[in-house]
């Protein structure tokens, strides 16, 4: 399968702008920009990021 690439900072901000996100309907009417918080919060979850893997990037360390 595919090799995470995604390290511990990068993931908890995604995890955080993620679920800054999914909770952004409570507060405005933007139903679209919400459900955009899907994203970052299940590559944070996968520890995998499909276009860093695409463009050869790694914020991962070897010791993680």
């Amino acid at each position: 399968m595919f090799h995470k690439n995604i390290g511990g900072v990068d993931r908890y901000a995604r995890a955080l702008l993620g679920a800054s996100l999914l909770a952004l309907p409570l507060f405005i009417d933007d139903h679209g920009l919400g459900r955009l918080g899907v994203i970052p919060l299940a590559t944070a979850l996968v520890g995998w990021c499909p276009l860093y893997w695409l463009v050869g990037i790694s914020t991962l360390r070897f010791d993680e």
